[in-house]
């Protein structure tokens, strides 16, 4: 981060910053408040680009707010993108490896100059508490620069093979990983910055070309990412953005021919159809999904009962359970059952909900209107199946009237086989069940569909056992900076099994940036 201090912002360390954090977010808060309601083009091959049709940005924290105005983008609008694209895609896939990664550089410290004026508008747009969202944006930034640094440290993924043993010729056999061409990343609206900035920085460094879409509730945040790089200087149509609704510029990005990757996150049911229809073309196009979890948390009685508790609520609640990764399921044997679940329902009873902007705000509202009546109608369906511990509700009075504000919700006595169990709620709900012992446990974690992040309190010995039977990509131990959250680049590399993802591979690790790439054996006879 740009601060003189040598903390490094992480989710694991942000819930202990330093003051400096927090004075220069306040400061940038107050410019960007001053500047709301401004219009916001689409950028197309280098140049602003306006619909007829607009929409509001409006805040989940005061409905009242308009952040922006944006761009309807139309399937023209689509096709003048992926055009833009393809015609830049020659240039930039050719250029030196080192070129596009010194670019990709600059954007990102561009980003790290305009970190506290992004962490505000993201604290507006999605709702997060201040250090979530400057974790977000700095998130962002280090996959941008750990996609550059894995570039690097494969030399740019050419390898020299074997040589064939023919007598009286000199043969010379590379590998080379060369582009795609034209990639697509559609980002979801919980974490705008990262899951925006990641894929899209890990397809430029490959040499693709790329058009992004942010989800219609997070559309400023994606049009500061794509300002970073324009104003780093990348070519004309290098990069694109254009806004509007999934059902009509995502369809149309989905369903274009002139799409030759995709990277998408968001919901499992979404994610699937794109995963199908894209199936539909002439030949096989890769693919990057990353699709939601279940996530439990198994609680051993050998636990540290404050670590489980810290972590379970910290990865529970944080941004309101908007997370494909919060800990929405927990499993703890029966000896401290009792007693863990006590302190989880203390802890969540102290978290203060409110203005995320403010300091001493964790929890700040739920994105849209929808997921707020979705929690209604999670909560009601609960009621009748098993004991709310605490929350429940919703809030609407005082300063709550105007936004979407939610109660941290643990819920007891639920039967195993209720279908809530297994479905991702994606609100600030969890569930507790007393179980006999750990095969148990396990065998209730893994009967999901989902396989993303899973964690384990419990003894040295018990966790080789976890990490062995265990279905997930990120699996946690003894960690109370969140039971299952907080994947970080270069330290635990984000992405799930089964129907958590489709490569296998995880962002911000060692196999994820070959994913943009495609082999090319070169064979030289001499």
């Amino acid at each position: 981060m740009s601060t003189k201090n040598p903390f490094k912002l992480t989710y694991a360390t942000m819930f202990s910053p330093p003051e400096e954090l927090h004075t220069r977010y306040e400061a940038a808060l107050a410019d960007v408040r001053a500047r709301l309601g401004q219009e916001h083009g689409m950028l197309i091959a280098g140049q602003d680009r306006f619909a007829e049709e607009k929409f509001e940005d409006r805040s989940p924290i005061d409905t009242s707010l308009v952040l922006g105005l944006f761009q309807k983008g139309t399937r023209k609008d689509v096709e003048d993108a992926l055009a833009a694209a393809r015609r830049a895609f020659p240039h930039w896939s050719r250029m030196k490896w080192q070129d596009r990664v010194a670019l990709i550089r600059k954007a990102a410290d561009l980003l790290d100059e305009r970190i506290f004026e992004i962490g505000a508008v993201l604290s507006l747009e999605v709702g997060k508490n201040r250090m979530e969202a400057l974790a977000d944006i700095a998130e962002a930034i280090e996959l941008m620069r750990y996609a550059c640094h894995q570039m690097e440290k494969n030399h740019g993924f050419i390898v020299e093979m074997g040589r064939d043993p023919l007598v009286g010729y000199r043969a010379t056999n590379v590998s080379v990983l060369r582009p795609y061409g034209v990639w697509v990343v559609i980002s979801p609206f919980n974490f705008p910055a990262a899951l925006t900035g990641g894929p899209v920085g890990a397809a430029l460094v490959a040499g693709n070309t790329v058009v992004m879409k942010p989800a219609t509730d997070t559309p400023w945040t994606a049009r500061l990412l794509a300002e970073a790089f324009r104003d780093a200087g990348f070519p004309d149509g290098v990069v694109n953005y254009v806004t509007g609704p999934g059902s009509s510029v995502g369809q149309a990005l989905i369903e274009s021919p002139e799409v030759d990757g995709i990277t998408f996150t968001g919901s499992y049911d979404v994610g699937m159809q794109i995963y199908r229809t894209f199936a539909q073309g002439v030949y096989p196009r890769p693919i990057i999904l990353e699709m939601g979890g279940k996530n439990p948390a198994i609680v051993s009685r050998n636990a540290d009962l404050e670590r489980a508790a810290l972590g379970i609520v910290r990865s529970a609640f944080g941004l309101q359970g908007q997370k494909c990764s919060a800990c929405s399921r927990v499993y703890i044997e029966a000896p401290v059952y009792d007693a863990l679940v006590e302190r989880i329902v203390t802890l969540t009873n102290k978290l203060t909900i409110g203005d995320p902007t403010r300091r001493e705000v964790f929890m700040g509202p739920v994105i849209n209107r929808r997921a707020y009546q979705d929690f209604r109608a999670y909560t009601e369906e609960l009621s009748q199946a098993g004991t709310f511990l605490t929350g429940g509700r919703v809030l609407t009075e005082g300063e709550y009237a105007k936004g979407y504000f939610c109660t941290p919700t643990v819920v007891a006595d639920v039967p195993v086989d209720h279908r809530l169990w297994k479905h991702e709620m994606f609100l600030p709900i969890t569930m507790v069940h007393k179980v006999n012992d750990l095969e148990e446990a396990m065998t209730l974690a893994n009967d999901v569909i989902y396989g993303l992040t899973a964690g384990f309190y419990g003894s040295k010995e018990e966790a080789a056992w976890f990490f062995e039977r265990i279905e997930a990509g990120v699996t946690y131990v003894n960690r109370p900076q969140g039971a299952t959250t907080g994947a970080w680049p270069g330290y635990q590399p984000f992405g799930g099994w089964k129907a958590s993802g489709a490569t296998g591979k995880n962002a911000g690790g060692h196999y994820y940036l070959p994913l943009y790439l495609r082999e090319q054996v070169q064979t030289i006879i001499e």
